[in-house]
């Protein structure tokens, strides 16, 4: 009886594979957020197998839990060096679902990979336009902070080696933000650069981005941030098309938006740390998109 399991189950394994090669799937690279691991995308991992038997799905584990504050751009260059050999492997390409703030560090893989092949790049309630907010992340970060002053510890080159720092975005203080930031600013072509055209080229390999958010995350602040919208001046908010690096069209998305591969998802009653746990969330927004 158990020889006769483990031959059921390695014919299984077989057929999965050979249905994976025939129908095409792309192999899945997961990248997670702030104090996340592994371990909190095995649900993902089996919705993806479960939807397309057979493809490979790899949720990154580096930079997990506390690690995760390091600075953006050293996690960057950490996940390029585990991600670029399954890239180099994956002739068809790659799709990436990248989760909070997950979803800034794919953005900095895109922006300075120059020969990606990810063809869909899902970004999962990440603050893609910043954070700026009075939350429980916050409070376990900088217990004795408000978010009116928070911009003292991250507009400092002290503070911009914390991860959070790296894309804090405080509306009141624009030009603090413009001179300090070394991550979001510089993605954004927000603070013009050298590498400015460049890293807008490589955005645009992509083939689909796929933004998800919601009201009722409660995390990323303004919500709208998972949608490339955030606060103006006064905090209200300013959708991504009235932006002025959309406008300008300084890192391609306006670019990719008319090409028609921008997908938007807006779903209420989803907590920011169940997204990746919501099957609903990936039969209706994410599951189309791993072909």
């Amino acid at each position: 009886m158990r020889a006769s399991l483990d031959i059921n189950g390695l014919l299984l394994l077989i057929c999965g594979l050979n249905l994976a090669g025939t129908l095409g799937y792309k192999p899945v690279i997961i990248v997670h957020g702030l104090f996340d691991g592994p371990k909190q995308f095995l649900m993902m991992s089996r919705l993806i197998q479960e939807a397309h038997p057979g493809t490979n799905v790899s949720v990154i584990d580096l930079y997990d839990n506390m690690a995760s504050l390091k600075p953006l751009w050293v996690q960057v260059q950490g996940f390029k060096k585990v991600l670029y050999p399954i890239m180099q492997e994956a002739e068809n390409g790659i799709h990436l679902i990248c989760f909070s703030q997950g979803g800034l560090i794919c953005r900095g893989l895109l922006s300075t990979l120059p020969d990606h092949n990810v063809q869909s790049f899902i970004s999962l309630s990440s603050p893609q336009a910043g954070q700026y907010g009075d939350t429980d992340i916050l409070k376990l970060v900088f217990p004795h902070y408000l978010k009116a002053h928070v911009f003292h510890m991250c507009y400092s080159s002290v503070g911009q080696k914390w991860s959070i720092c790296n894309f804090w975005n405080d509306p009141h203080q624009r030009e603090r933000f413009l001179k300090s930031s070394n991550y979001l600013a510089l993605l954004n072509g927000e603070r013009p650069h050298r590498e400015m055209a460049e890293w807008r080229k490589n955005f645009l390999r992509l083939n689909k981005l796929v933004l998800i958010g919601g009201p009722d995350d409660g995390v990323i602040t303004p919500w709208e941030s998972s949608h490339f919208g955030f606060y103006d001046i006064n905090e209200t908010i300013v959708e991504m098309k009235n932006q002025e690096w959309y406008v300008r069209d300084s890192f391609g998305l306006k670019t990719l938006h008319a090409r028609g591969d921008l997908a938007v998802y807006v779903l209420s009653g989803v907590k920011h740390s169940n997204w990746h746990y919501n099957e609903t969330v990936f039969r209706g927004c994410i599951e189309e998109w791993l072909t």
